[in-house]
């Protein structure tokens, strides 16, 4: 297997599939990471593709204990002194100098949950082929070797529906769950988003303050927002109406200048205090924001 190795995502839909082939994960609001313990060491790879090992130090020495030749799938996170787990750790963790990462790393060390094998050591090789329920079996065995203490650990999974719901309902304000993930039990390991991956996220309807826009004026695209909890992201396309509605409120903007959301993407700024959006927008930092109607 080459690296960086290409990852594997699952559709978002309005809710779990039924039937007795599916397995349900619980997802964790972390950073995508996969785990290479190479002949000579550990590599630990972003969701990018990136060199992130610098960063997750303990999470590498913690993947010595690994057999050579492993890759994993999995999420690094960090549990707040609540209890809960912190996006914010673990973001302000990977935009650390290795410096400042092995500080807080002794302040809040990292856990890296596992959910998926994706190369085994010799003679088994890549086992991306082969389907998930065996690559979960294997994933349990190889994690079930490892010392006790170990900050590595098989995500939690459930074959039983109802018990995952009771997860999405339950956990996300006690511990931090974002939502669930429901895997095929014959589906191989393929990168991109794949039918046989699918996940449900929390979500809630909140007022956003209009901070920009992105195409013409008299036309909006999409908006920029910035929503309660201080997090600035585009919404999906609008609506022909509502970008007519917009585009009355955006005449009266002045002069051009450019912004960046959090997730990277330009627009055009607009002062604020001109207009509040209602928005469907997940309660993590991934999910999609969808304008319902200008307030």
């Amino acid at each position: 297997m080459d690296w960086p190795v290409s990852v594997a995502l699952a559709q978002s839909v309005p809710a779990l599939p039924t039937g007795t082939d599916w397995s349900y994960e619980m997802k964790l609001d972390g950073h995508r990471m996969i785990m290479w313990r190479t002949g000579d060491g550990v590599r630990l790879q972003a969701r990018s593709g990136r060199d992130v090992t610098a960063a997750w130090g303990d999470l590498a020495l913690a993947g010595h204990h690994l057999p050579a030749g492993t890759v994993l799938d999995g999420e690094a996170v960090i549990v707040a002194e609540d209890g809960r787990i912190s996006f914010e750790a673990a973001q302000a963790r990977a935009a650390s100098s290795p410096t400042r990462a092995h500080r807080l790393a002794a302040q809040r060390p990292a856990h890296y949950i596992a959910f998926d094998a994706l190369q085994l050591p010799p003679p088994n090789g890549d086992i991306r082929a082969r389907p998930y329920n065996e690559r979960r079996a294997a994933l349990l065995h190889l994690l079930a070797e490892l010392p006790s203490n170990t900050p590595i650990q098989a995500v939690s999974a459930t074959t039983d529906r109802d018990t995952a719901l009771t997860w999405y309902t339950t956990l996300h304000n006690e511990l931090g769950v974002e939502g669930i993930v429901a895997k095929r039990a014959t589906s191989p390991y393929r990168a991109g988003r794949t039918a046989g991956w699918q996940k449900i996220r929390h979500a809630e309807t909140v007022d956003a303050d209009v901070i920009g826009y992105t195409g013409p004026k008299t036309r909006p695209r999409a908006l920029a927002v910035r929503l309660p909890n201080g997090r600035t992201a585009l919404t999906q396309t609008l609506s022909a109406p509502l970008a007519a509605r917009l585009a009355q409120v955006l005449v009266t903007a002045g002069p051009a200048e450019q912004g960046r959301a959090d997730t990277g993407e330009t627009y055009t700024r607009i002062p604020p205090g001109l207009a509040v959006l209602e928005v469907l927008a997940g309660t993590t930092r991934h999910a999609v924001v969808t304008p319902v109607r200008l307030r």
